[in-house]
């Protein structure tokens, strides 16, 4: 009968550190396993049991999918909403446990990617990647010519000055933004630190990965060359042999 693996091995694997690291945090009473404390010499089976990091859930499948979902407005970016609100693992089928990599507002739209793949996931939303996000924003009045200079070269929020972004005006009121940060509603800060408030917020890239033609509400697997893009631009290239079928 499988006994399941070592569960510090478990949560190694997904990104929590090494495997000594990962004994101390289930030392602490931090780590659970379907719903209760865990304990060191705990065996897990990572594809079924639900495991979960200080109240998170753990990624620690180890069938790796990779999904790319249109955020529609009103939406919650979470795994579950004690309020009953349509959450965005609501609109994904997936045959494994996955979680949304970073977080987009209720009331913004765009794309999402889902995964159980806790390395990359963890890259892709560190500072340190620098990942552009591009987004759509319908603003308030038209900007001008210096208050997309101030946007460019960055503006100060309450959580310090941003780093410097692209941004082109489409038309009257829609402007293109692309930044490298990720903080908590940034775009929109952004925006409202120039005298210009977002009606209407849609993200349209993340890193190398963009769909037009997907609808609002609509979700697809990410493809085999999709999935080595991503993990080419964290600096993922032993991973892209390893675990990627050629």
């Amino acid at each position: 009968m499988d006994e399941g693996e070592r569960l510090q091995k478990t949560l190694a694997r997904a990104g929590f550190g090494s495997r000594r690291a990962c004994e101390i945090l289930i030392s602490e009473g931090r780590v659970t396993i379907d719903g209760r404390v865990a304990e060191l010499g705990n065996r897990v089976h990572p594809d079924t049991q639900v495991i979960c990091v200080d109240g998170a859930l753990a990624p620690t499948a180890q069938n790796m999918v990779y999904y790319l979902l249109n955020k529609p407005d009103g939406v919650v970016t979470t795994a579950s909403d004690p309020q009953g609100r349509t959450t965005v693992l609501d609109l994904v089928e997936s045959p494994v446990r996955i979680f949304p990599v970073g977080r987009l507002d209720m009331n913004t739209e765009g794309l999402l990617i889902l995964t159980n793949d806790g390395r990359l996931a963890h890259l892709l939303t560190h500072p340190s990647s620098g990942i552009a996000k591009e987004y759509l924003a319908r603003v308030e009045g038209d900007p001008s010519p210096g208050a997309i200079r101030r946007l460019r070269e960055g503006v100060e929020l309450e959580d310090g000055v941003t780093s410097p972004a692209q941004v082109s005006r489409v038309s009257e009121g829609l402007l293109r933004i692309v930044i490298h940060e990720g903080r908590n509603r940034q775009v929109r800060r952004m925006c409202s630190a120039v005298g210009h408030d977002v009606t209407r917020l849609v993200r349209t890239r993340i890193g190398p990965i963009q769909d037009a033609t997907l609808s609002p509400g609509s979700s697809r697997q990410l493809s085999l060359g999709e999935v080595r893009r991503l993990m080419e631009a964290v600096g993922m290239t032993d991973e892209i042999a390893s675990t990627m079928p050629s």
